[in-house]
């Protein structure tokens, strides 16, 4: 069902964790960004904290603890971001249910890598993993830490032989909106194969497969490139597994971009898909966009 408080908004889930101001910065510029409005969403699990005793004391720790967390994030956005229009939402339940059924209608979802400090790999099962894998819109996973020297550029992998525009689209505006170059790659993870008569196939090298990709690579990015003329886009194929390619490129980006597996229909992130081990393994915060419907 739609919900016009939510639609078109950047929404930011929170907890009651360390890290969590920067990830309420990073959606705030999201938003700000966009032109549109910052939701910050918190969902307080039952069942509530032991000390509660009936129906009105229950309803009131749990207003009160919500309250206590969201207030602080709040007040840094207004305070910082004066201009943006922000709305706080307090859940009871699931979190991945609450920001799953938003992405229904939200521009964006933004949510914090789940670790701190230099905790370096997403745990199975977390909200932001399970919620990257179901989102209707795109979901972005801030990395913990400091805020490291950044390369002004977004970096997005593309397969050349599986392209899904709703990924170069969104990567070319991301790129369009923090005036950024956009780096678009392809890995090829094996050499082709040319035939060679009577002695059979011919394996050839990493490099001439490589170059076999990068015509078709042009090919592919030309039409995206072409509405936005002045964005500098660099196109290049690389060989190698999909996902270390990635990484590596992007270790300074500004912002990783990768898809949802599409291929089969399913709208869900396969484990050991590139965007799950990207995920986990991605020093720089990563968009994930699911695959068109």
């Amino acid at each position: 069902m739609a919900d016009d408080r939510v639609a078109g908004t950047v929404v930011v889930g929170v907890v009651d964790a360390e890290g969590q101001h920067r990830v309420v910065r990073l959606a705030a510029e999201e938003a700000e960004r966009r032109g549109t409005g910052l939701r910050i969403l918190h969902a307080v699990e039952w069942p509530l904290p032991s000390g509660s005793s009936g129906e009105g004391a229950a309803d009131e720790t749990y207003v009160n603890r919500a309250e206590r967390v969201t207030a602080p994030f709040a007040a840094t956005v207004m305070r910082e971001f004066p201009q943006l229009s922000v709305a706080v939402e307090l859940v009871t339940g699931s979190p991945t249910a609450a920001l799953v059924d938003r992405s229904e209608e939200a521009a964006l979802i933004v949510l914090g890598h789940r670790g701190t400090g230099g905790f370096a790999r997403l745990p199975l099962g977390s909200v932001s993993l399970q919620v990257a894998t179901h989102a209707a819109c795109p979901v972005v996973v801030a990395r913990p830490g400091g805020r490291a020297e950044r390369d002004n550029r977004v970096v997005v992998g593309v397969d050349v032989h599986d392209v899904r525009p709703a990924v170069l689209d969104f990567a070319l505006h991301a790129a369009a909106i923090r005036g950024a170059a956009l780096d678009v790659l392809h890995a090829s993870t094996a050499p082709s194969l040319l035939a060679t008569g009577p002695a059979g196939p011919l394996r050839v090298g990493h490099e001439t497969a490589v170059d076999a990709e990068q015509d078709p690579l042009e090919e592919v990015v030309a039409p995206f490139r072409a509405a936005y003329p002045d964005l500098e886009v660099r196109v290049r194929a690389e060989h190698g597994h999909p996902a270390r390619v990635l990484v590596d490129a992007a270790r300074r980006a500004e912002l990783l971009v990768v898809g949802t597996h599409g291929r089969t229909g399913l709208k869900r992130l396969l484990l050991g898909s590139v965007s799950g081990e990207v995920l986990h393994a991605a020093e720089c915060t990563v968009a994930v966009v699911p695959a068109e419907r």
